[in-house]
């Protein structure tokens, strides 16, 4: 499988299920100004839509859309619990969870890095603090967005919350939401999904 991606977009998500997973993922960075991959191949000849994530299968069939891509790599490997079973509650639990992170945190801070007037970033900015004061109440109880145990929707969660500082959107009122994205980066495989995108500066 191959994962086209940019560096801390919400491409990283499924970058880090992938490692989460132990799966085998061949990373083809792609340039978002220009939609060219790295060697200068056109992007939109790979995906259309021109975004990433975007995944290619081994038959050569792809898949678009972060909270899809999340959810199919943590089943290559059900054992590693990322996605909780099918048939069950938790299952959707989980799928509840990645459509919150994709319409209500991920398409609240796109319109901020697209510019715009004060008055549309003032109108995200307050939707996206409504959320966080929900996610401050939820992560006072829970470690993880479901429970104690680390799963798939919580890489989508990280990756989405990580730009907040790149907005300059303070999240010191928010210690709880503070915390969890600390304790999410201190993972390994978080931590080595960065380091392989230049977030972070490889260990000596």
């Amino acid at each position: 499988m191959k994962l086209y991606y940019s560096p801390g977009a919400c491409s990283l998500a499924p970058h880090i299920v992938a490692r989460e997973a132990g799966l085998d993922l061949e990373l083809v960075k792609v340039r978002l100004p220009s939609h060219t991959t790295e060697d200068g191949g056109d992007y939109y000849a790979i995906n259309p839509r021109g975004y990433v994530p975007a995944l290619t299968l081994d038959d050569g069939s792809l898949l678009t859309e972060a909270a899809v891509v999340i959810q199919y790599l943590a089943d290559q490997n059900v054992s590693s619990g990322l996605m909780p079973p099918y048939d069950t509650i938790e299952r959707v639990r989980a799928q509840q969870w990645l459509v919150f992170i994709a319409t209500e945190l991920h398409k609240s801070f796109g319109p901020l890095f697209h510019g715009g007037s004060d008055e549309v970033r003032d109108m995200f900015t307050a939707r996206l603090a409504t959320r966080f004061t929900e996610l401050e109440g939820h992560f006072a109880d829970n470690r993880y967005l479901m429970g104690d145990d680390f799963r798939a929707p919580d890489a989508y969660a990280f990756t989405v919350l990580r730009w907040a500082p790149l907005q300059k959107i303070d999240l010191s009122p928010h210690p709880n939401i503070t915390a969890y994205v600390d304790r999410v980066a201190a993972r390994p495989k978080v931590r080595a999904a960065m380091e392989a995108e230049g977030l972070l500066k490889r260990a000596a």
